[in-house]
């Protein structure tokens, strides 16, 4: 179930901070409200920032527990299946005929059962960690947008994906702790113990496209 994760999270993520100013959506409109001087420019690993969130540690530790009981299923049944076939390859010489049918009829119905079940479960667990995302990365959108006005931003990039456009960014410019910092701050809640799970980074730092490019500290 941990494998899907990571898949969940990308699958999951549908709000990126491309621009903090509205007229920016209108190309006509930016160009004339535009206020004179440079820009003033930022990055943001934004999905790394919702999943390293306190907030986004605890949800994304209650998914996992709440998905623990199938995982445990799905174990005993595929355990199950496993010493059947064991079974059948041990004792075939000793099983009548009908034996080994019943045995192997029973094996393939519980393998059926067994791919139904754990392709159910996955699609509900990446649908339970989509929701919990996207729930979570309004929220921290928003501390994003104020952080970003009260810093003089005039331009936000995500660079949580792959496809990011950015090649380089200079460490100063990078505001995702500072965004982790400030939901903390505003949420109220508290880190998670030491032993609890870590939410997982869904995409890799865009550094990795260019040699020597700085990474954004997560």
């Amino acid at each position: 179930m941990k494998r899907t994760v990571a898949l969940a999270l990308l699958l999951a993520s549908g709000l990126f901070v491309n621009s903090l100013n509205a007229a920016a959506q209108t190309p006509a409109a930016s160009a004339a409200a535009a206020p004179a001087g440079p820009a003033k420019i930022a990055v943001v690993a934004f999905q790394v920032a919702v999943a390293k969130t306190n907030e986004g540690q605890r949800n994304f530790a209650d998914v996992q527990k709440k998905f623990e009981p199938k995982q445990a299923q799905l174990k005993t049944l595929n355990d199950d299946i496993e010493n059947l076939k064991k079974q059948l390859q041990t004792q075939g010489d000793k099983l009548s005929p009908a034996e080994q049918t019943a045995k192997t009829k029973k094996i393939d119905d519980e393998t059926k059962e067994l791919q139904r079940s754990a392709e159910d479960a996955r699609n509900d667990y990446q649908t339970a960690i989509g929701d919990m995302y996207n729930t979570l990365a309004s929220k921290v959108y928003e501390v994003v947008e104020a952080y970003a006005k009260e810093q003089g931003y005039t331009l936000v990039i995500d660079v949580s994906q792959q496809q990011s456009p950015v090649l380089y960014a200079a460490e100063s410019t990078n505001i995702t702790q500072a965004v982790i910092d400030g939901y903390n701050t505003k949420s109220g809640v508290p880190a998670p113990p030491p032993s609890a799970p870590s939410a997982p980074v869904a995409a890799p730092k865009p550094a990795a496209k260019t040699p020597g490019a700085a990474a954004p500290k997560q």
